[in-house]
């Protein structure tokens, strides 16, 4: 089995309310698709959602990447044969983890098609059966995200993760007005998407929030700043997570030697894909650090191939793929497989996600096929 063709894709996803985070407001959520043909009729899907203040990839360059560097190259190759499609990719771009990200998942579709099973099966077998779902509450005033998390509860949720990083008064004002709303049964994780800049500003932040019960912080300072969250980690009970600040091997590194972090948030378009992330857990399972994988808003696509790593591995303890039941209009159908206040996957070939390639061509703005 050999790739015969590649048709790349940007859609836009249509949001049912816009997604605010401390760095940019979205009204909906731009993607690249990538459909993988191969010799023997199999497709697999694959996406790529690239940011420039995560990943460092724009959207009309990573379509590019795809386009003119990747796919041109991968015609012909093995998809089944990861190691290699991985170091011809290296080869060909450094860095680029979102356009490789959009590659590997449809690679691992499509060998999971090939063999019959699902991708999970691919990378360690299936281990966990099921995971919470957290929802997630973007920014807005205290009591409108008051109200959302209490209406959020009657559904069933009992943890949330809360977008923050304006400024320390307004984002302590957001935390304890939910905090006082949902009690003190419901989990609060804390994302401050680097809005708290630097160590000084968090520590406030945290006397301030002593009583608040937060489950753990996230990327308060900026991505590069390791040593801040050292300085942090050592003054606070909170247990921090590393969000932005691991993209790589060498990220990585660095948090297990300077014990940077409790928990690593991974996500395939930060460092690469499916096989990525699966060696990225590995490395944080050897230094007893607990795995998270997140989302960039993803498709049912991009969505499904992060399950599928985190149902494989003892190290995931927690996901927060939620792209499908944010989007008022998907390619795929995920969406059923969420069973508040839980996400159940089943056992179909590859990432068991069926394309509505009618919905697909109606989201389309560009496309491309390289063969």
């Amino acid at each position: 089995m050999n790739i015969e063709k590649i048709e790349i894709f940007t859609i836009d996803l249509p949001l049912i309310e816009p997604f605010i985070v401390s760095y940019d407001t979205y009204p909906s959520m731009p993607s690249i698709i990538v459909k993988l043909t191969t010799t023997c009729g199999l497709v697999g899907w694959g996406e790529s959602v690239p940011d420039d203040h995560v990943t460092g990839e724009t959207l009309d360059g990573t379509y590019a990447v795809l386009k003119n560097r990747l796919a041109p190259k991968l015609i012909g190759a093995n998809p089944c044969e990861f190691e290699k499609i991985h170091a011809l990719m290296d080869s060909l771009v450094k860095e680029a983890p979102a356009a490789k990200a959009a590659i590997d998942i449809a690679c691992f579709d499509v060998t999971g098609k090939k063999l019959g099973v699902p991708v999970y099966q691919l990378i360690g077998g299936r281990y966990h059966e099921k995971f919470p779902i957290t929802h997630v509450l973007s920014i807005g005033e205290p009591e409108k995200m008051a109200e959302q998390a209490a209406e959020k509860v009657m559904e069933g949720y009992r943890s949330f993760k809360m977008k923050v990083g304006r400024d320390i008064a307004s984002d302590v004002a957001r935390i304890q007005a939910v905090r006082a709303r949902v009690g003190e049964d419901i989990a609060i994780r804390v994302d401050v998407n680097q809005g708290w800049k630097n160590s000084g500003n968090t520590l406030q932040a945290l006397h301030q929030l002593q009583t608040a019960g937060i489950d753990w912080l996230e990327q308060p300072v900026v991505a590069d700043d390791i040593d801040a969250m050292v300085e942090i980690k050592s003054k606070t009970t909170v247990p921090l997570m590393i969000d932005e600040g691991l993209r790589g091997f060498r990220d990585m590194r660095e948090i297990i030697a300077k014990r940077a972090a409790d928990k690593v948030n991974i996500k395939l378009m930060k460092c690469g894909g499916i096989y990525r992330a699966n060696q990225l857990a590995a490395m944080a399972e050897m230094a007893g650090i607990e795995c998270q994988i997140g989302s960039m808003l993803e498709s049912s696509i991009g969505s499904a191939a992060g399950f599928h790593i985190a149902f494989s591995k003892k190290i995931i303890t927690s996901v927060e793929l939620t792209g499908p039941l944010k989007f008022s209009q998907d390619i795929g159908n995920l969406r059923a497989s969420y069973k508040i206040p839980f996400i159940q996957i089943g056992e179909g070939a590859g990432l068991g996600v069926e394309v509505d390639e009618s919905v697909l061509a109606q989201l389309t703005q560009y496309r491309d096929v390289v063969q």
